[in-house]
């Protein structure tokens, strides 16, 4: 029986990459750990990543006694559901900043010609209505016209169907992403009443006003070009291989088994660590602590680091006795989300990767050129098909 885990720390990066300059050149100066602990001081207790591999990542210190790296974010820009696509496997396609205004004509005949029922609820504004349950509109809180929402009353139109019409507004637009969501406890009455026009000609849904979220809330992400079957997760399911995916990684991986979309980093770990002992299986479990990630955009450096003292506790405490001799565990982030940059949005870093188990050696994995040799690494410790992108480095870290 062994076990591999995968703990993303959402957000934490360590230094702006090298071709930030093309993406967004006001994030040259990112660097989300040292940032944080230069504003923190003191008060910034991770002994235990520091150990693992942080420190000599960022400050050259002796080399930890585990396997230890960082990796390049292959996907282009910085993106959470992106760059889990990317750590599973399959790099996404290079995708095009659209918004509504520009493509609400080709998408209305796209819609009708798939069945659909389209009209335009309020005058002089390019989001669409779908059968009258759910609205088709620019994303307001990702980056200026990276993603296109469909936003739903799940009792008008049930989520099965959501998913249904999110694939073909996927098939007719090649932003990074479209998201199909929704809930039973709004209404398209109150969600139409929540549009409005962030930027000059982005016009969307204000969906924590819109009270989607919450109780009976869904949601899912499609990406451009991911090639969903050629991800650890999918490999996994196919060949019989539970897999849990907790917290954030329930709703950005695609996947089969045990699943749950905690937020609350608290009640995470907890759930983790119960999860985990009770598992008597060959499985892999995929975590994701998304509260560092809404500590970055609310600009929020106290509860940033308060958040890295609980995990880092929470790993060395309580996780990593639970390992038996042959699990693997990877620390990991996917992008970065500097608090002290100026901006609400993800900064281009380069990310951790600090790899534990009783059975890993010494061993400095190098700069990866792309996240994706997580999910190949993945597929070689369970002796799966690889994965689409990525090369494993399995062999590097331990002696088979």
């Amino acid at each position: 029986m062994a076990k591999m885990t995968l703990l993303v720390i959402d957000s934490f990066g360590i230094g702006a990459m090298d071709d930030c300059v093309d993406y967004q050149p006001s994030d040259c100066t990112a660097n989300t750990y040292k940032h944080i602990r230069d504003v923190k001081k003191d008060d910034l207790q991770i002994p235990f990543m520091y150990q693992s591999g942080l420190g000599a990542l960022v400050d050259n210190q002796v080399p930890p006694p585990n396997a230890y790296g960082r990796s390049k974010l292959a996907h282009h820009g910085a993106d959470t559901y992106l760059g889990h696509q990317e750590i599973a496997g399959s790099c996404p396609k290079k995708s095009h900043k659209r918004l509504m205004k520009d493509i609400h004509l080709t998408m209305k005949v796209a819609l009708e010609n798939a069945g659909y029922r389209v009209t335009y609820p309020i005058a002089d504004c390019p989001i669409l209505l779908v059968n009258d349950a759910a609205v088709v509109a620019d994303n307001l809180e990702s980056a200026y016209g990276n993603i296109i929402n469909v936003t739903a009353d799940f009792k008008k139109m049930p989520f099965s169907e959501v998913k249904k019409l999110g694939r073909v507004v996927r098939e007719n637009v090649d932003t990074t992403r479209v998201i199909a969501f929704g809930g039973p406890y709004t209404s398209i009455e109150h969600i139409l009443s929540c549009v409005e026009e962030k930027h000059k000609g982005q016009w969307g849904v204000n969906t924590p006003k819109a009270k989607v979220y919450g109780e009976g809330y869904n949601v899912y992400h499609m990406g451009y070009g991911v090639e969903i079957d050629q991800q650890f997760p999918m490999i996994a399911a196919h060949h019989g291989l539970k897999v849990h995916r907790l917290g954030k990684t329930a709703d950005v991986l695609h996947g089969e088994g045990p699943s749950d979309p905690i937020v609350n980093t608290t009640d995470l770990l907890h759930t983790v660590s119960h999860v985990y002992e009770q598992e008597e299986a060959d499985a892999a479990f995929l975590i994701n602590v998304q509260e560092t990630d809404l500590a970055g955009h609310a600009e929020d450096v106290n509860w940033y680091c308060q958040l890295l003292n609980e995990t880092d506790k929470w790993l060395s405490d309580s996780f990593l006795p639970l390992m038996a001799d042959d699990d693997l565990l990877i620390v990991m982030a996917d992008h970065g989300n500097d608090p002290t940059i100026g901006h609400t949005n993800h900064t281009r870093e380069y990310v951790p990767i600090l790899i534990l188990g009783k059975k890993v050696k010494q061993a400095n994995i190098g700069l990866r050129d792309t996240m994706a040799d997580v999910g190949a690494t993945f597929c070689d410790f369970f002796q799966l098909p690889s994965t689409a992108e990525g090369k494993s480095f399995l062999s590097e870290i331990i002696d088979r």
